[in-house]
């Protein structure tokens, strides 16, 4: 190893991640010091990445060192001492990167994600089984790759021209996720982002470069739209008819046409008198030139947060139009470019990206789920649902105060009434430094009616425009819509839910039919934060040890037990009705009309990583492929 090599490492190192690297030092040494004080990091406050981990400046470089040395000796030929932790070691590791304690089943959880336990993917043999995947985004690609491995002939239909679901269709300003890039990402394809969260351009790409590295184009249908389904229980298949008059038969039908995927344009008197261009976000129109133009935003969610200042500097003048104000939380790194000595940390110091990864794994899923118990003896339930959510309150509040000192009249109409967390926490990508210009203008109303030439609040207020933007969200109720899918006895799956009011068992099975399993099913989307990528994986890896299952067993069919989805949505609605979501004070897209939580879940992830770690043919009636012959 040369000196400069080395050099050009130390002085990577001094871009790392502190508490990730010392789960690297006793990997790679063995050596046990390193899990005791000096050594041990300070809790991260919030979601901040705490690259420094609270350690003084001698002990931070004494790390740096101890992590070059061993990364030479090893790039030297020195094996590595511990190449899958696993059981209390593994907890151990885990609750040192976090500089806190981890759970053992979380730490069973992250050894799986990392690799450590993963088992390698053993192809099921001659199945008789096909399947059709509905969809080609984040779901659907990873259930063709999965059944690839499996050996299970499959094709997959996309309506759109391109793989990548909703961040093919996106193609707003701004746009980008809110999860860690590192996070948003399958578990065994790594990427060198660019940014600490992906803009939509990089998401996208992201995709496609996975599609060609499991050459996933040979078995997608591009411009191929669904439009209904249908089982034929005489021979247990699914034949699946195509807008264009085609149909595809199969033995199992798989959903992955995700939740935010159908716009929802709310019925607004005057809505087709506009003259100008009127659209709502997912639908863009390409080459819009918005330069000097009056532009109002309906909405102030997460959609809006993203357009609205990416177009702030374009637009001559800015109008949104907020229902109900949204909880933000600051991030300093929301823009922020990632180094490129930390894609070398990333590269070459070994497990030091999976470590990375588990980190923000702890800090953006499960980390906040226990504040958002409501606390029945808690006494101010009118603002928050117990101490910790009343001090998350002050954090943000006292923050918001901060960004809009000196304007009384926007911290009114920005501080929300109800408890954080009530609807998905947002990150501020400079959302209140826009609302301060003097060209943008905030009405704390909703739309009565729209006219030929702009827009009326329900407050009166009266808003010319040359442009209006529909950020108002997706249809997240309409699981599957407008899809028509019979099942036995030709029973629609729209009568079994009704328009708002789907369940499934763990999200993904229904009863009544068989065969049929759902990617972002009903109670599945993560309300309290984290990556869904990781919910996706779950409900794959689910779906294929239940299709491994009917081929040792030599089944046709399977189909969940009505009592068993009953009582798993029993459950899930309990735990909801003890979680700040019901709370009165506060409209989301988590709940119906009625109050039931519909879209999000109510567990922590990694209870759902064990709820769908195997699958048990118990909860299941089953068909044979011929009838059992007695021994």
């Amino acid at each position: 190893m040369s000196a400069t090599t080395g050099a050009e490492l130390a002085r990577a190192l001094e871009h790392a991640n502190l508490p990730s690297l010392l789960p690297v030092l006793v990997q790679l040494t063995g050596d046990r010091r390193w899990l005791a004080e000096p050594y041990r990091p300070t809790r991260s406050r919030g979601m901040d990445d705490n690259d420094s981990g609270g350690f003084a400046p001698e002990v931070a470089a004494e790390i740096r060192q101890a992590v070059l040395d061993a990364v030479l000796a090893h790039e030297q030929g020195a094996p590595v001492a511990i190449p899958a932790p696993t059981g209390e070691l593994m907890r151990e590791l885990l609750s040192l990167a976090n500089g806190e304690p981890a759970t053992p089943d979380y730490a069973e959880m992250l050894a799986e994600d990392l690799g450590f336990t993963r088992p390698p993917a053993v192809p099921i043999g001659p199945t008789g089984i096909t399947a059709v995947i509905i969809g080609a985004g984040v779901s659907g690609m990873l259930a063709a790759i999965r059944l690839r491995e499996a050996g299970v002939e499959h094709v997959v239909l996309e309506k759109n021209t391109e793989v990548g679901g909703g961040w093919w269709e996106n193609t707003y300003p701004g746009a980008g996720v809110d999860t860690p890039s590192h996070l948003y990402s399958y578990s065994f394809a790594p990427r060198d982002w660019s940014t600490h969260f992906g803009k939509r351009d990089e998401v996208e790409e992201y995709l496609r470069g996975i599609a060609d590295a499991y050459d996933l184009r040979r078995v997608i249908r591009f411009g191929t739209e669904v439009v209904a389904a249908d089982y034929d229980e005489q021979d247990a298949t699914w034949t699946v008819r195509t807008a264009d008059g085609d149909t595809v038969t199969a033995s199992v039908l798989i959903s992955a046409t995700g939740a935010l995927n159908r716009p929802r344009v709310p019925e607004i008197p005057g809505l087709d008198t506009f003259t100008g261009p009127i659209f709502h976000t997912a639908r863009w129109p390409s080459g819009l030139d918005l330069t000097g133009r009056r532009v109002a935003v309906v909405g102030a969610g997460a959609s809006a947060m993203q357009v609205v200042p990416a177009i702030a500097d374009t637009a001559g003048a800015l109008t949104v139009y907020q229902r109900s104000p949204q909880w933000i939380a600051p991030s300093d790194v929301y823009f922020e470019r990632i180094d490129e000595a930390v894609h070398l940390l990333m590269n070459r110091v070994p497990y030091y990206r999976g470590w990375y990864r588990a980190r923000l794994a702890w800090n953006f899923n499960d980390r906040v789920h226990p504040s958002l118990q409501v606390d029945p003896d808690w006494e101010h339930p009118d603002r928050s649902v117990n101490a910790v959510n009343d001090a998350h309150r002050r954090v943000f509040t006292r923050y918001l105060e901060s960004e809009l000192a000196g304007r009384p009249d926007l911290v009114a109409k920005s501080l929300p009434g109800y408890p954080p967390f009530g609807k998905r926490m947002l990150l501020d990508n400079g959302w209140y430094r826009t609302l301060r210009r003097d060209d943008v203008e905030l009405v704390a109303e909703g739309v009565a009616e729209i006219t030929p030439t702009g827009l009326v609040g329900d407050g009166g207020t009266v808003t010319g425009a040359d442009v209006i933007v529909l950020a108002t969200g997706f249809h997240t109720h309409r699981f599957l819509w407008p899809i028509e899918i019979r099942g036995r006895a030709g029973v629609r799956l729209a009568d079994v839910w009704g328009p708002q009011d789907a369940h499934a068992h763990l999200g993904i099975t229904v009863p009544g039919f068989p065969n049929l399993f759902l990617t972002c099913g009903p109670g599945t989307a993560l309300g309290h934060g984290g990556s869904f990528i990781t919910v996706a994986e779950c409900q794959v890896r689910y779906i294929v040890d239940l299709l491994r299952r009917m081929v040792r067993d030599d089944l046709r069919a399977v189909e969940v037990r009505a009592e068993v989805e009953r009582e798993y949505t029993r459950r899930h609605d309990e735990a909801h009705a003890r979680m700040l979501w019901t709370h009165p004070g506060m409209t989301n897209w988590y709940r119906n009309a009625d109050g039931r939580i519909v879209s999000t879940m109510p567990w922590q992830v990694v209870d759902y990583w064990r709820m769908t770690h195997e699958a048990d043919l118990a909860d299941f009636h089953v068909e044979r492929t011929a009838p059992a012959v007695a021994r």
